[in-house]
């Protein structure tokens, strides 16, 4: 058996891979394939339209705001952020506090003037910045919710008096957030929605068309909008993915249920890193992600024997980030309290052998 803690593409429940699989054989009893029916089919729209309808669900989108499935990542979506909210000539607000708040915030650095309020760079991005002030006169605040490789999180939203843009790629849909207090939410679905190949955007439809410049077609929030994410073929069987997903969490309790078996994990995973004598964490106490756990060997040369002792038990993925080293247990939402354990009990066999 094997327990994944890797960071992404990252685990998906058993019945979602099960189910997808037998849509690759027949899909819904259609004697085709998901892989080859038309995205224009009735099956197809089907499924896209019960996406978008879980994601309001789960997410409690209000009104005014429009669900995308899209392509190219959120690393495209650090670019058609400021492509579809910056106006020509204007400026926007970035929180840097890790590798890909850097990789937005460069990006955003094509459409106008940028500004970083704050940043953590200093201490290889081990804390979330706080002391800072929102420019009242820039078009957005960019902020990440969750920074894979240095284990940080936003315990709280900020307060912003401007619209409030965050990268969720690697935290959505595993704690509750009030979607009305942001202009827009993206999220790469490979972390806790679905397969690599589709991102999901909620995007405010007030904040769109005020930039002033031609946008091309594909990189048109309004486009897809009007085009319901099929102005060209979409990505329909990580779409189909992420749809089944989200089916899952929904029968588990939805967002809130979820949380609680977030916390629990990451709680107990946590107090086994600080009561172990040979491993220590990484990232600030208040600001310790709930959903990638980074943590080093007290002694670097203890490394390798672990992550030894760790394939022998069927644990996979746990090599931290070669910017931090170490050690990394992505528990996203499809991994169990189980697993979890099973990574306690090796690093407790570890300690007790390295006396």
């Amino acid at each position: 058996m094997k327990y994944n803690f890797g960071a992404g593409p990252g685990i998906l429940p058993h019945e979602v891979l099960k189910q997808a699989a037998e849509a690759v054989i027949d899909f819904n009893r259609t004697g085709l394939s998901l892989l080859e029916i038309s995205h224009r089919s009735p099956e197809f729209e089907a499924v896209l339209d019960e996406a978008v309808s879980l994601v309001k669900e789960l997410f409690g989108v209000p009104e005014g705001y429009s669900v995308l499935f899209l392509q190219g990542g959120a690393s495209t979506q650090f670019a058609l952020a400021p492509y579809n909210l910056l106006p020509e000539g204007g400026k926007a607000a970035y929180l840097e506090s890790g590798v890909w708040a850097n990789k937005a915030l460069k990006e955003a650095k094509f459409f106008g003037d940028v500004e970083v309020v704050a940043t953590s760079k200093e201490s290889n991005f081990t804390y979330i910045p706080k002391d800072y002030t929102i420019p009242a006169d820039a078009a957005y605040f960019h902020i990440t919710s969750n920074n894979t490789i240095y284990g940080t999180q936003m315990q709280e939203f900020p307060k912003s008096p401007i619209p409030l843009v965050c990268d969720m790629s690697s935290d959505i849909f595993s704690r509750t957030v009030n979607v009305a207090d942001f202009g827009l939410i993206y999220a790469g679905a490979q972390k806790n929605m679905g397969p690599a190949g589709v991102t999901l955007v909620i995007v405010k439809d007030d904040l769109l068309g005020k930039t002033g410049r031609k946008i091309p077609a594909m990189l048109n929030y309004q486009v897809q909008i009007e085009g319901g994410s099929m102005y060209n073929t979409p990505p329909c069987f990580a779409i189909y993915v992420s749809m089944l997903t989200l089916k899952w969490l929904k029968a588990k309790g939805g967002v809130p249920a979820i949380e609680v078996e977030n916390n629990e994990k990451a709680k107990a995973l946590y107090a086994e890193i600080d009561i172990n004598p040979l491993f220590k964490a990484v990232a600030k106490d208040e600001d310790r992600s709930r959903m990638n756990v980074c943590f080093v060997a007290e002694n670097p040369e203890h490394e390798k024997p672990f992550l030894k002792l760790c394939d022998e038990k069927g644990i996979v993925g746990l090599k931290g980030h070669r910017s931090v080293g170490g050690f990394r247990a992505s528990i996203y939402n499809a991994l169990p309290l189980s697993s979890v354990n099973v990574l306690i009990d090796t690093m407790q066999e570890f300690a007790e052998k390295n006396k």
